[in-house]
């Protein structure tokens, strides 16, 4: 097998100088003779090395000659051992010994201050420095993860748990993932991570975590991903660490022959997005040795019970470059127990690269050509630690399972399991029906999203299964007839859309739809039928309005490149009004209130008249900076730390097809979400448009606004919450609108007592309107977020010119519009 993958190294491009010979063997602690999991074992004088395994076990291959092997875990005593390496292959097992931290010389007297903090003021003084102090290098990281469950619920949201592998215990490997990458930085934005090899147990083509995230604790905030705490987390040498954090000294060792502190970190408060644990700080350069750090739920985590980083740091030069890193999250989820680590180690530090002109561009992360398509053999040469048993077994038992489930007679089985249609899937959740042999899928919704009643069809079903193909990389094309019929009226409505998706390095679609159809006069649709329904039956409110059309409508949306993207759409409409029934049902009589017409009022006296329009439109949209991941066959924006500019015109032209409308209308957005760390979150977004030419325009094509008038709340950076749907409907050559979103994510609640331990946030913000004439619509709100995880409540107050001051409440809801 070693000769295989020596073999398959040299095919591969990478180079091994001469014969290799295996040096191997187990770390464990003095104390109890327990295995030390990621342990670390480096060539003395290099960044060379490699890491143990979960159960101590490490494995590193040496050419002939004389070494001195370093072995470390944090809080043990590093360990040196001279090696000879001939051509046979050496086990060498080492026990640790817990380390004794010299206190000899440190007196703390009674009201003294902890010579922790005097470290910690030099650390904090220096940080700034060793942020950047390395301007640029390269190195190899190997990055493994793997993510298993502990225990699992039968059934989830009324379906049955069944991971399909045959095997009936709870414990699982859910993930497990092999990476090696090269990572080059240049101070002070540009990286770039290449991808060598991926490997995902049981996806023979997918791709593995390959984003090295190195957690670097001079950062003052550390970003953990928005999923865990959007505000971050505070260092415990960030500028204003001392203002949260309790600092304690515990001794003094030596390593590399350098004095190292030890430095025990608790935060001074709960519910704050702080760390507890150990740092280890160098004596008079003040540099991270070592950290062993700890989040738990009550420090402002969500998601998680617990998040554990430990990181060891090795001395290059006058600096100290990063060898091993580890994060060990832990949790319960809806009865699903986890826990898991994700492990990188580095190897072949430079830091003092040439780079090529041109090597730093938008593409941060590149995977290369047959990275994920390496041998076993490759694999078993080139990871810088062995495997775990249960590692080994889980990728044999996937790969194995993948081979069969390519099968089309497994397959069909899995269909016939998977397909069985039941009662609740029609009424309630719908179906999803697979073919996987032919990887095709039919969609069907259940009754309650296709049931529905208005003022103007009264009883309504609207039948829409879609059909889909999955075909080579990003192609892929879905077919969706809609069959609409109204009860009432006994209008029959068929239409059909066809897209088709496609494109190698940019995505691209290209879609066509026609036939006769129902439209909300504001096409963007602001109202859902199923809400509608709710209001017109139970609360006597009719706020969808509607009309009919003959239709077809071309659409072709492509990316760019450079974080640009173009849209194009050719429609036409043979407009048709509609009125209310004569007669209408509903459920509940509301005193005092009627269903208005179901031609706004706001467009004065109906009905509409019947029209036809010919529209062209086309939108460009600009992200500056944009990053991408490239994989073999495609690229994939991943967005910026600029706003995203959009740009769209329509055009109505008369006289084709026996067109009535003719204007020309633009708008101009500008949008962002801006991550203030420990301040939270602030998103907004501002507009501007108007017509340029206005010879003929219909109630359709004026500019509407998304307004709300129901409780839950529509999308609160794009809709006013308070406004009536057709209130600012428009022909005006010039408005602005604007929208700001300030999310707190725990900041001052977190300091309420008891409240705090709810975990709820604070959110507030603004919607404006601005028109021709002076006229504008203001409206303001402040709530709660983060309620059981999920629900948003909001109170609102409007004004606008010349009208009097509204109040409402809104609830928002995860797929509640």
């Amino acid at each position: 097998m070693f000769r295989i993958g020596v073999i398959l190294l040299s095919l591969f491009g990478l180079q091994l100088e001469g014969f290799s010979t295996e040096v191997s063997g187990t770390i464990r602690s003095a104390i109890n003779n327990e295995p030390l999991p990621f342990s670390s074992v480096l060539v003395k004088g290099t960044t060379k090395g490699a890491s143990a395994n979960n159960k101590g076990f490490y494995s590193i291959l040496l050419e002939p000659g004389n070494y001195t092997l370093v072995f470390q875990y944090i809080g043990y005593q590093t360990i040196e051992q001279k090696v000879t390496i001939a051509k046979t292959a050496q086990t060498i097992d080492v026990k640790l010994v817990a380390r004794d931290y010299q206190l000899n010389e440190v007196v703390v007297k009674t009201g003294g201050e902890d010579p922790a903090y005097a470290i910690i003021r030099n650390a904090i003084a220096k940080r700034s420095e060793h942020l950047k102090e390395i301007k640029k290098y390269t190195t190899e990281v190997y990055i493994k993860g793997q993510l298993q469950l502990r225990n699992y619920p039968k059934s989830f949201l009324g379906q049955k748990v069944d991971f399909e592998d045959g095997d009936t215990s709870k414990q699982k490997m859910l993930l497990l993932s092999e990476t090696i990458a090269k990572y080059s930085v240049n101070e002070p934005n540009q990286k770039k991570i290449e991808v060598i090899s991926t490997k995902v147990s049981g996806r023979s083509d997918g791709f593995g975590f390959s984003s090295p995230q190195i957690i670097s604790f001079y950062d003052n905030n550390i970003s953990l991903g928005n999923g865990l705490n959007a505000r971050g987390f505070i260092s415990p040498i960030a500028e204003n660490a001392l203002n949260f954090y309790k600092y304690k000294f515990e001794g003094t060792f030596y390593e590399f022959g350098k004095e190292i502190n030890r430095i025990k970190v608790t935060p001074k408060r709960a519910y704050e997005p702080l760390f507890t644990g150990y740092i280890h700080i160098t004596e008079n350069d003040w540099h991270v040795q070592s950290v062993d750090l700890k989040l738990l739920r009550q420090q402002q985590m969500q998601l998680l019970d617990t998040l554990t980083i430990q990181q060891q740091y090795i001395p290059l030069e006058q600096y100290w470059v990063i060898k091993q890193q580890v994060i060990y999250p832990s949790g319960k989820f809806f009865g699903f127990e986890f826990f898991g680590s994700f492990l990188q180690v580095y190897n072949q530090f430079n830091i003092s690269p040439d780079f090529k002109p041109k090597y730093f561009n938008n593409t941060i992360l590149k995977f290369n050509d047959s990275s994920n398509k390496k041998t076993m053999a490759y694999w078993d040469s080139i990871r810088p630690l062995p495997l775990l048993l249960e590692e080994v077994k889980d990728y044999k038992k996937k790969d194995s399972l993948e081979k069969v489930r390519e099968s089309p007679a497994y397959l069909d089985s899995l269909d016939k399991i998977r397909n069985k249609f039941k009662l609740s899937n029609l009424l309630l959740t719908g179906k999803f029906f697979t073919k996987r042999k032919t990887k095709t899928s039919l969609n069907i919704e259940p009754l309650i999203n296709t049931i529905n009643f208005n003022t103007v069809e009264g009883g309504v079903i609207n039948l829409a299964p879609q059909w889909r193909k999955q075909m080579e990389g990003r192609k892929s094309l879905s077919i969706t007839p809609e069959l609409r019929y109204g009860f009432a009226n006994k209008h029959f409505n068929p239409s059909i859309t066809v897209n088709y998706t496609f494109g190698k390095k940019y995505i691209q679609s290209f879609s066509f739809s026609g036939g006769k159809k129902v439209f909300q006069f504001n096409n963007a649709a602001p109202i859902s039928e199923f809400i509608n329904s709710y209001y017109t039956l139970m609360r006597e409110q009719n706020f969808m309005k509607l009309y009919e059309a003959d239709f077809f409508r071309l659409n072709y949306n492509a990316g760019i490149g450079n974080g640009l993207n173009f849209s194009g759409s050719i429609q036409f409409q043979n407009r048709k009004s509609l009125e209310n029934l004569t007669d209408i049902a509903f459920w509940k009589n509301m005193p005092n209130r009627s269903f208005s017409p179901n031609h706004p009022a706001e467009f004065g006296a109906g009905p509409m008249q019947n029209h036809q329009a010919f529209l062209v439109s086309a939108g460009i949209s600009w992200l500056p900076g944009a990053k991408y991941i490239e994989y073999p066959n495609r690229k994939v924006n991943i967005g910026s730390g600029y706003p995203t500019f959009t740009l769209s015109v329509t055009k109505a032209i008369a006289g084709i097809l026996g067109a009535d409308a003719n204007y020309t209308k633009w708008r101009v957005n500008i949008s962002d979400d801006l991550d203030l760390k420990l301040a939270g979150e602030l998103k907004y977004s501002f507009a501007a448009g108007g017509f340029l030419q206005r010879s003929k325009i219909f109630e359709p094509d004026q500019v509407h606004f998304l307004g709300n008038q129901v409780l839950l709340a529509s999308p609160f950076t794009r809709s006013f919450q308070l406004a009536p749907y057709y209130r600012f409907s428009n022909t005006a050559s010039l408005y602005g609108t604007g929208h700001i979103e300030y999310h707190l994510n725990g900041l001052l609640t977190n300091k309420i007592p008891g409240f705090k331990k709810l975990n709820w946030f604070l959110v507030t913000g603004a919607n404006s309107l601005l028109m021709e004439s002076g006229n504008y619509y203001v409206e303001y709100f402040v709530g709660l977020e983060n309620i059981f995880k999920v629900i948003r409540i909001d109170y609102l107050r409007s004004i606008e010119k010349n009208g009097a001051a509204n109040t409402g409440i809104r609830v928002a809801l995860p797929f509640a519009r």
